[in-house]
């Protein structure tokens, strides 16, 4: 099933249905890697790629939460889309710190790495609740 529920990580208590979302706890490690990204861009990036990511990666966990808490499917997927959304915005924004060169290749494998799994996650979601 895609649909697949456990229990959250990091000490967290599952008050919510979303917290305990497989697609929402891989959200928050994406953006947990991409906290760990920003903190080597240099400073002139603060206020431009670094908020940037941050908050598109916010933005993804945001709305995985807003819409899973008794939402119809399709309201669901409305905010689904919104998450795929913003998941391409940071995808975009690790493009830009490649293209800068402001970290190496390596150190973005990773956040890209758990980002492509959320994205398809994600996907399968959207799937689950279109049948």
């Amino acid at each position: 099933m895609i649909i697949v529920y456990d229990e959250p990580k990091g000490g967290l208590m599952a008050e919510y249905k979303f917290q305990s979302l497989k697609v929402y706890q891989l959200g928050l490690e994406y953006i947990d890697e991409i906290y760990d990204v920003t903190e080597g861009l240099p400073g002139k990036e603060k206020y431009n790629l670094s908020s940037h990511l941050i908050r598109s990666g916010t933005s993804i966990v945001l709305n995985i939460a807003e819409g899973s808490t008794g939402q119809s499917n399709q309201e669901q997927l409305r905010f689904l889309k919104y998450s795929l959304r913003s998941y391409i915005e940071t995808v975009a924004c690790l493009d830009l710190i490649q293209r800068r060169n402001y970290l190496p290749e390596n150190e973005l494998t990773e956040v890209r790495s758990i980002g492509k799994t959320l994205f398809y996650w994600i996907l399968n979601l959207q799937r689950a609740l279109s049948e």
